[in-house]
């Protein structure tokens, strides 16, 4: 389980360095999950990861942030269904009227949770 654990913080990096080399591909991603009910495709996603990572957080070197990731994966997950589309709508815009250096920032914050990912599992 570790080694998923670790493919996903791969995965995680990868896309950090996509949204660092080309902010706007994010602003397309955001758009996307913005029409209709769409954004509902991020919960069960977001659940499932969540629950990867508490069932492996045992196996990794660092048990406490895999497990913390774990937590606020199944949290954002079940904000997702309980808030809906039409509340999460003006945060996905808001996100979307952010400058590219904005964007390169968060994916930077990303691409260290990805790191950090890879160094616990």
């Amino acid at each position: 389980m570790d080694l998923v654990i670790k493919i996903i913080g791969i995965v995680f990096v990868a896309i950090a360095v996509v949204y660092i080399l080309k902010p706007g591909v994010m602003n397309r991603l955001l758009e996307f999950f913005k029409k209709g009910s769409r954004l509902y495709i991020a919960a069960p996603i977001r659940l499932a990861l969540g629950v990867v990572f508490l069932l492996g957080a045992r196996e990794c070197k660092h048990f406490w942030p895999v497990f913390a990731f774990g937590i606020l994966f199944l949290i954002s997950g079940m904000l997702v269904l309980v808030l809906g589309p039409n509340k999460l709508r003006p945060i996905i815009e808001w996100w979307q009227k952010q400058s590219a250096v904005f964007l390169r920032a968060m994916a930077l914050i990303f691409l260290a949770i990805g790191v950090v990912i890879i160094i616990c599992a």
